[in-house]
């Protein structure tokens, strides 16, 4: 274990925070809105929140720790998003039944390799092109948000460039730092009183009905897996990490049945957040970057536990300094991203298709443009390459 604590660094915690502080105050509105439109109570919202939390913190911190990796669950924003638009009053038992059900399609695609065979065809250029076009709006939001808090923005921005040349190890840490401070000179920090209490998980029995299974379970494992899953692997890929893809899917499938009727619609790999803990602003060495995922895996478990109480810290900080902090830490990852997608010349073009579509935020079906980015550069790239192929006979 020596070894583990060796690998930790001020950055590679830091990092690990700001993956939880932007996962959380981006999204997690999203999943009490879904659970509203199930028709949970108050209390089996926290349930569903504190138990996505609490698993996978779990998740992370295990497999982190297994394959000396960054490896980051989260839950689905997109399949929460789903949820409340899809949900028309149905019972909430019949509605946990379609989780639980989704949970199943997703296990079995790892069990059966299906999956991996899929992702194991996409061009490491193309997976980057896809990371980069995901990202680019958190890049872009630094710069927008500086229109209503052009003070706050602009120190921030300012102390990451010159952070970049004198003190680049600890950058995100201090730019971070001096975040909150103007925030806190300005009035900007809204603290609000802190309701303590432990999240207490809420049983719900699942019951079968076909029609919801079929309306909600099944679009559900669609968007999991290719709006979540596939990106966290591309994520993975692109920033040269080797995952066990079927065992990864395996886990996050049966981790999900087992809390599907506490609440946990959907556990999936991380991307978005991910993309915080595996770029060179966690830490220089790739090697190390596995414990800036264990840290954020260790902040969601109390996280989860009290959910209440830090739904009030994390809503002291404007969204301004949030969407500043996340975008100069994700600068290097997209910087990385464009360039192994521009690297190989045989997928050049077909990797800059990727991007525009993924960064496009188009959205067909329900599903979202990181998988068309993936679908249409997919497809370009086999048609560029048996183009040349004809041409060669």
């Amino acid at each position: 274990m020596k070894n583990v604590w060796d690998d930790f660094t001020l950055s590679t915690f830091v990092a690990g925070l700001i993956a939880v502080l932007v996962g959380y105050t981006s999204s997690a509105v999203i999943v009490f809105q879904a659970a509203a439109a199930a028709g949970a109570s108050s209390a089996e919202a926290s349930s569903w929140l504190g138990i996505l939390c609490v698993s996978m913190g779990i998740l992370t911190v295990v497999l982190s720790l297994k394959y000396k990796s960054p490896v980051m669950f989260a839950w689905s924003t997109p399949g929460a998003a789903l949820l409340i638009g899809s949900l028309r009053g149905e019972l909430l038992s019949d509605i946990i039944g379609a989780f639980v059900f989704s949970s199943l399609l997703v296990l079995l695609s790892g069990v059966t390799g299906f999956f991996e065979r899929v992702m194991k065809k996409i061009p490491v250029g193309i997976a980057s092109a896809m990371l980069a076009g995901i990202l680019l709006h958190f890049a872009l939001d630094v710069f927008t948000s500086m229109k209503t808090h052009m003070l706050l923005v602009m120190s921030m921005f300012i102390v990451y460039a010159v952070g970049k040349r004198f003190f680049a190890r600890f950058n995100i840490v201090i730019v971070l730092c001096i975040g909150m401070m103007v925030a806190w000179l300005q009035g900007l920090m809204n603290f609000t009183p802190i309701e303590f209490g432990l999240m207490k998980p809420v049983f719900t029995t699942p019951t079968l009905n076909w029609q919801v299974l079929f309306s909600i379970g099944l679009p559900l494992f669609v968007v999991t897996m290719t709006s979540q899953n596939m990106t966290g692997l591309a994520v993975m890929k692109a920033n040269h990490y080797k995952p066990e893809v079927s065992k990864l899917i395996t886990y996050s499938g049966l981790t999900n049945l087992l809390v599907a009727p506490f609440g946990g619609y959907a556990l999936n790999l991380s991307a978005l957040t991910a993309a915080i803990c595996m770029g060179p602003e966690a830490d220089p060495d790739p090697k190390k970057r596995y414990t800036a995922a264990i840290s954020s895996g260790l902040i969601y478990i109390p996280v989860g536990l009290f959910s209440g109480a830090v739904v009030g810290v994390f809503n002291a900080f404007p969204k301004e300094l949030v969407m500043a902090i996340a975008g100069l830490a994700l600068m290097g990852t997209i910087n990385n991203g464009l360039l192994s997608a521009v690297t190989h010349e045989e997928d050049r073009e077909a990797a800059m298709i990727t991007f525009f579509v993924t960064a496009s935020g188009v959205m067909l079906f329900g599903i979202s443009s990181a998988f068309w980015g993936l679908v249409a550069g997919s497809l370009a790239s086999f048609i560029f390459k048996f183009k040349k192929v004809t041409h060669g006979h």
